[in-house]
């Protein structure tokens, strides 16, 4: 099992910047794909960006050349620095985690919601 926390919500004006933070448990298994979801309300929850278990990252279009996603493994924290944010970013956003087996990836799927079965409570980002 892997435990996810986030933090660094808050308000921000548009063009503003955040960063948000994910402490989470250590990885039993071979490794992690650890990934950021958010979700306005009213909509479906999207995968936003992705450090798949060979540490590649993806991004969706929405989010990308503004925001970044970094791990620091020896602390067990995910991050998601959010640049030039904009009134539709305004959503609660997750942090999430997918076990995986020794040599093994997401790829492709690395955004996908049913890729993940490990899920934080969510910090929410509100941008006027």
């Amino acid at each position: 099992h892997v435990q996810l926390v986030e933090s660094g919500g808050g308000f921000v004006q548009a063009g503003g910047s955040l960063r948000l933070s994910c402490a989470a448990s250590r990885c039993t298994y071979s490794s992690c794909a650890m990934a950021w979801f958010r979700q306005a309300p009213g909509k479906e929850r999207e995968g936003i960006a992705s450090i798949d278990g060979d540490g590649s990252t993806r991004y969706a279009d929405s989010v990308k050349g503004r925001f970044t996603i970094t791990q620091d493994n020896a602390e067990n924290t995910l991050y998601l620095q959010m640049n030039s944010l904009k009134p539709e970013d305004t959503a609660m956003y997750y942090c999430a985690a997918a076990g995986l087996s020794a040599g093994s990836r997401l790829g492709e799927y690395s955004l996908a919601v049913t890729s993940f079965g490990y899920w934080g409570l969510g910090t929410q980002v509100t941008v006027s």
